[in-house]
């Protein structure tokens, strides 16, 4: 699935022109300084920030047009975020955290858990099911969300500032772990990062902003 985007993205105040197109299987790195809307870009696909003005479309299907007065709900929109505040429920152990989209769109509990143990042998992750989340490590815990992503059979994903809470040491693991992750993805990817070594080795494009 492509993501294509053709406007004016902002929020509180601030306004940014942007314009990319994503094929399926390319990953389009947004590079920039703090505050230079890179978040909002991705906000903005994900439909959790309104585009000001233009459009946002996938597949040829308009997501968001402000002056044809077209909306596409997130939960209707075929894509996943992981975001650099990682958002886990620390109450919730891992399985529930991974098991937590599918459980919220009806899927059945038991069969929620299996996909979700499944992802979690994908991202290296076996055995961890039953642990908290206050019990794991930066880089697992971005493993946890890379998998409540994936689990959720994405065509778009979204991916912001996926290193920002890993320290030095866990960080080239979870780049290489995200190229082969990609690599069998097959939908459209976009990457917010600041790391030129992220860009090097995941992205196919790339859009400073």
């Amino acid at each position: 699935m492509s993501i294509e985007l053709h406007g004016v993205v902002g929020r509180d105040g601030f306004q940014r022109d942007v314009e990319f197109s994503v094929q399926p299987g390319e990953v389009l790195a947004i590079t920039g300084v703090n505050g230079s809307g890179k978040s909002t870009i991705v906000h903005t696909v994900a439909g959790l920030v309104p585009l000001i003005s233009g459009t946002l479309s996938s597949n040829g299907e308009t997501w968001d047009a402000p002056k044809d007065h077209i909306w596409v709900n997130p939960e209707d929109r075929s894509c996943a975020v992981v975001f650099q505040d990682i958002r886990l429920f620390p109450h919730m152990n891992v399985v529930t955290n991974v098991s937590y989209g599918l459980r919220a769109t009806g899927t059945k509990k038991n069969v929620a858990q299996t996909l979700a143990t499944e992802v979690l042998s994908q991202v290296g992750l076996v055995g961890f099911d039953q642990r908290r989340i206050t019990q794991l490590s930066g880089g697992e815990r971005q493993r946890v969300a890379l998998a409540r992503a994936l689990v959720m059979k994405p065509q778009v994903l979204l991916l912001d500032e996926p290193f920002a809470a890993v320290d030095a040491e866990s960080r080239q693991a979870l780049r290489t772990l995200l190229a082969e992750v990609m690599a069998a993805f097959g939908g459209a990817t976009i990457l917010v990062s600041h790391d030129l070594a992220d860009i090097e080795s995941l992205a196919t494009a790339r859009l400073a902003v």
